[in-house]
């Protein structure tokens, strides 16, 4: 149990890192990322590069999301044995990626 609270604190952690709600993370952890990800396209064709970066940065702000919400829902829920299913990932995701209501 305090293994599984470890590891949602850490999604929720690295997600946060990864989105962009920290200020300071596109020059710190996004932009590397990216540019690592985008290198190997760019040896293959300079013209691939920035589509692959632009793509890899924008990924890894998705993915940063997720993480957060997955760790988050998992965290406050009851039921630690329940199933996930591809509907309920598809879900996740919309619901991760959705605007904020004001």
């Amino acid at each position: 149990m305090v293994l599984k609270k470890i590891y949602h604190w850490s999604l929720v952690t690295i997600g946060f890192i990864l989105s962009p709600l920290s200020w300071w993370n596109d020059f710190v952890i996004n932009f590397p990322i990216s540019y690592a990800i985008a290198f190997p396209f760019g040896v293959v064709s300079e013209k691939l590069f920035i589509p692959m970066f632009i793509i890899a940065y924008w990924l890894t702000n998705i993915i940063g999301f997720i993480m957060m919400h997955h760790g988050v829902k998992n965290l406050f829920n009851k039921d630690i044995n329940h199933k996930k299913t591809k509907k309920e990932f598809k879900k996740v995701i919309i619901i991760s990626e959705l605007p904020p209501r004001k």
